[in-house]
């Protein structure tokens, strides 16, 4: 069994109230296909990217109808104390760790900056198995939040991250590593978000051509946000599905630009 870094994106679902409409929205857009669902744990559907496991839709459970948005799993040794964790560090746990059969353990939490997101204890279910780079995979994830100060004290407080801090007078951008590796950023939420949009984990997902994963998306009724746009990393586009949920999209084969130059704040 591969066993992840603790902190490591591991995997990523939404709760869709239309989750055929879901299907085949991110099946056009993204390429993926769809395995059956589980009725023994709430109708959850693994989507699929060249036959590997990529995410999961599943429908929200009663009580929990609303917006949908994705949410990303972080990898765990321990659920249990990864959950006293994020409560030492002035983060909510809003549902305790569960485990899900042999396939892991999981529980849900937010950071003081208001974003939620998940903790993975891995069993026969490791996480992603495709490669970021291939299209359909999960590739990256920022989280945005208006309170950064509170987001930057908590992560590396629950996580073993080091920080990064981007020397840009225009943007408030930091990346969080893992013995070296990138793993996660944190963008702060400026005054062009809408007041309403709450803090959020932005994932991306990898498409061989942004201009045409956006054209594919708008067509569907997504909603383009931003972008396209080229960055050292890729060109991307952030984007709203039909239901609500915000993800971006990137070619990472399309770069341009320098690498930003960045600053030691661990």
């Amino acid at each position: 069994m591969v066993v992840r870094p603790e902190g490591t994106p591991c995997w990523a679902d939404a709760m869709f109230s239309d989750v055929e409409g879901a299907k085949t929205f991110y099946g056009e857009v993204l390429g993926w296909t769809f395995g059956d669902a589980s009725s023994e744990y709430g109708n959850y559907t693994q989507a699929y990217a060249n036959g590997k496991a990529v995410a999961a839709v599943v429908p929200p459970m009663p009580g929990q109808e609303g917006q949908s948005q994705w949410c990303l799993y972080f990898a765990s040794p321990d659920a249990a104390v990864t959950a006293g964790k994020i409560r030492e560090n002035g983060g909510e746990v809003l549902m305790e760790p569960m485990r899900v059969g042999d396939f892991g353990t999981m529980c849900l939490g937010r950071e003081p900056g208001g974003a939620v997101f998940g903790v993975w204890q891995a069993g026969v279910h490791e996480g992603f198995e495709a490669p970021p780079e291939q299209p359909g995979a999960y590739c990256w994830a920022e989280f945005f939040t208006r309170e950064p100060e509170k987001t930057d004290a908590f992560l590396p407080a629950v996580f073993p991250y080091t920080a990064k801090q981007l020397q840009d007078d225009a943007v408030d951008f930091r990346l969080f590593e893992i013995d070296g590796d990138m793993v996660l950023g944190r963008m702060k939420m400026t005054e062009e978000f809408p007041p309403e949009m709450p803090s959020y984990v932005n994932v991306y997902f990898t498409v061989d051509n942004c201009d045409d994963a956006v054209a594919r998306a708008t067509k569907l009724g997504g909603v383009l946000r931003f972008g396209p746009m080229d960055t050292p990393f890729g060109r991307f586009a952030a984007i709203s599905d039909p239901q609500g949920a915000s993800f971006s999209v990137i070619d990472v084969t399309t770069t341009a630009g320098d690498m930003p130059q960045t600053t030691d704040v661990s």
